[in-house]
């Protein structure tokens, strides 16, 4: 599956290599800027398919797919400059080898402040060789940095096998319950057609469990993007063909298909994960088909023990949103990037609420170029409502970037 992500980026950015340089979005005055643009030989890594995550002091951290020192990736952090621009440094080249390989998923933040994250290959030496992924840590170091190259430590907490705990983690951001034990999907293994699993530790030694694997028979198959916890400690995901809950019962987890995606109406095939809003809401996206065969975006609204689904926006040609989930801001606007447009290299977006229905926005469209193309990841927004994210191709070497829109 990896491969085919590869061979989607790669394509889309050879395509648009020959595309105009940068331009800048009109509707309503958003300013585009890019921050940096990946390179090869270069130790920050290329290929950047995931999003960026945001710490309290506004630095921005993300991973990328290939290259780097060994060629299997990197965890990179953005900060601001002294002179107002911006500095990308690595915190984590991966070797390729027991300490995992590919990262195509987000780092985020753990309850101590460390960096969690998975591979979708490395760890060992199943799936044909290449190794099925693992989940990892990342901790700053122990003492004030006096270098501006200030690696931090990376630790396997777990190694799939390609067995029953599942095999190729792929989009989804990895979640945490009040207790610390972590949460996350696998695109194959189990029966393989994909899993959900969870990590416990235990005196600094992580045990899996695999809470549910799909198989494909009416359940839904292939999760690629994550979970997220409700408030009563049930489990929300999405598969290819639908819409999910995993509810704690006993010793184990029982699954529930809230919405199985109708093709022609609701789209199909959803790659990232599921946002709440403060009423119990879900939001999420399909990457095509639907209405106008370009993927939707869509809410599901419990109502009396079932869910109620609506699609509040259908793309018209090109694809859906595919990595992180939807930024949902306080004000209960969607906002999120797609990786194709008919016309360019996809855009960043805004979704509005008005009146009972929903206003789409082109934040930005992606032309190619100088601009970056295929942006696969969700944007993430600071405290002054600036957007943050980033494109898997073009930029000035063509192997992505990391770009801003401000209001």
């Amino acid at each position: 599956m990896e491969k085919n992500i590869w061979t989607r980026a790669t394509t889309a950015a050879l395509t648009l290599a020959v595309a105009v340089a940068m331009t800048t979005a009109a509707a309503q005055a958003q300013t585009f800027d890019l921050i940096y643009s990946f390179n090869n030989p270069g130790t920050n890594g290329i290929l950047p398919y995931a999003g960026l995550t945001m710490d309290r002091a506004g630095n921005l951290y993300g991973t990328t797919n290939g290259a780097g020192s060994n060629g299997y990736g990197t965890v990179y952090k953005v900060t601001k400059g002294s002179g107002g621009g911006f500095v990308t440094l690595p915190l984590y080249e991966f070797a390729g080898g027991n300490d995992g390989a590919l990262p195509a998923a987000r780092v985020v933040f753990g309850p101590e402040g460390s960096l969690y994250g998975t591979t979708s290959e490395g760890g060992g030496s199943g799936c044909k060789g290449l190794g099925c992924g693992t989940v990892f840590k990342l901790s700053p170091p122990p003492a004030a940095c006096k270098s501006a190259l200030c690696p931090w430590t990376e630790t396997v907490l777990y190694r799939f096998t390609g067995g029953a705990d599942g095999a190729v983690p792929e989009y989804g951001d990895l979640t945490f319950d009040s207790a610390g034990a972590i949460y996350g999907t696998t695109s194959s293994g189990g029966y393989d057609y994909g899993t959900v699993y969870k990590l416990t530790n235990s005196g600094g030694n992580w045990t899996e469990s695999t809470l549910y694997a799909f198989t494909a028979n009416g359940d839904g198959f292939y999760p690629l993007g994550g979970v997220v916890f409700d408030q009563a400690g049930n489990l929300y995901g999405t598969t290819d063909t639908g819409v999910f809950e995993l509810s704690p019962s006993g010793s184990g987890w029982t699954e529930t298909v809230l919405h199985q995606f109708a093709y022609e109406t609701d789209g199909l095939v959803s790659e990232a994960g599921l946002v709440f809003d403060n009423q119990g809401n879900l939001y999420g996206n399909t990457h095509t088909l639907g209405p106008d065969e370009g993927g939707t975006i869509f809410e599901l609204t419990p109502s009396g023990g079932s869910w109620n689904f609506q699609v509040l926006y259908a793309f018209q040609g090109g694809t859906g949103p595919v990595g992180s989930p939807l930024l949902l801001d306080t004000a209960g606007n969607l906002y999120g990037a797609r990786t194709n447009t008919p016309s360019g290299g996809g855009e960043a977006f805004e979704l509005m609420p008005s009146g009972g229905s929903w206003n789409y926005v082109s934040l930005h469209e992606f032309s190619g170029g100088y601009q970056g193309s295929t942006p696969y990841g969700s944007v993430v927004m600071d405290a002054s409502g600036v957007l943050y994210g980033t494109s898997s191709g073009g930029g000035v070497h063509n192997f992505g970037t990391v770009y801003k829109i401000t209001p």
